[in-house]
């Protein structure tokens, strides 16, 4: 596993940094939004202890190298907004997965294309990684559209992959190769 040491990374209109549990009040009506939940694989939290549970998770995955959650804020006001995250790092094979959320109120402002295109050029150059991998929910068409505007590729397909609160859903797998990544770079610079 890498070593991962706190960092902040700084977009025109974002910082994504390390979180604590000083963002639990923060974090907890984000994940408490059934809207924001319902692609997510699981339930929307319901207790404030979920937050704070969820944040020692965080603060474990920074200290074994597994994941690196980092809580997205806005610069101008410094409120949290939802975070980002690379997780299931695997050192030896230079991959991982990407995840995301955001306030439902922050949705289609293009804050998610800001902060992945922060967080993948960090994992890119200072992780050296050579593939990342997201799995979505088919029908969140505004996921669909951040990945595929960062380059990544649908790969696959897995009918009914998930359970929440008794309803199945599909999956819809996607990767990014480091070449894809330069080659988008080289295509916008």
């Amino acid at each position: 596993m890498p070593v991962l040491a706190p960092l902040e990374l700084l977009t025109p209109r974002l910082t994504l940094r390390w979180m604590t549990q000083a963002d639990a009040d923060a974090y907890f009506p984000i994940f408490s939004d059934p809207e924001v939940m319902r692609y997510l694989g699981r339930p929307a939290w319901t207790e404030h202890v979920q937050a704070v549970e969820a944040i020692d998770k965080i603060l474990a995955h920074y200290a074994s190298g597994e994941a690196m959650r980092l809580g997205i804020e806005l610069r101008e006001t410094a409120a949290l907004i939802g975070d980002a995250g690379l997780w299931r790092i695997d050192d030896a094979n230079r991959r991982c997965e990407l995840g995301y959320s955001l306030a439902r109120a922050h949705w289609g402002r293009g804050y998610a294309l800001e902060a992945l295109e922060a967080l993948l050029a960090h994992g890119f150059d200072a992780l050296d990684l050579n593939r990342v991998e997201a799995d979505i929910d088919p029908r969140n068409a505004g996921s669909q559209r951040v990945l595929e505007k960062l380059g990544f590729r649908q790969e696959g397909f897995m009918p009914e992959r998930w359970i929440v609160d008794g309803v199945t859903a599909d999956t819809a797998f996607y990767g990014l190769l480091r070449s894809y990544w330069r080659a988008r770079e080289q295509s916008i610079a």
